[in-house]
């Protein structure tokens, strides 16, 4: 139950930032654009098997919607060790992609 209250209190601290889950791709996109329309830049980030999808989101958004003039200002791939149920510890994937404004 702790681990909870820390992903939703760094969720609150951190207001620009969309994490990637299972919910539809066009939530996540929905979700980039609300942010970007208060924040100049929104870090999309995900873990393992969402990272395509997090791809998929900032491309969607910087080539589908060109005429809001936004761009890819950053990528960030990284790893975390996780430990599974099974009690091994597992080598996880992330990816962080900032997108922002384009000041031109």
């Amino acid at each position: 139950m702790s681990s909870h209250n820390e992903k939703t209190d760094r969720k609150s601290k951190f207001s620009n930032e969309v994490f990637i889950g299972k919910k539809p791709l066009m939530t996540y996109v929905t979700a980039t654009l609300v942010q970007l329309a208060n924040e100049p830049t929104v870090v999309i980030k995900a873990r393992g098997r969402s990272i395509p999808m997090a791809v998929d989101v900032s491309q969607i958004i910087v080539k589908r919607m060109n005429t809001l003039g936004y761009k890819v200002s950053s990528v960030k791939i990284g790893s975390e060790v996780v430990k599974s149920q099974d009690g091994n510890t597992r080598n996880v994937s992330t990816i962080e992609v900032a997108v922002s404004r384009n000041n031109s």
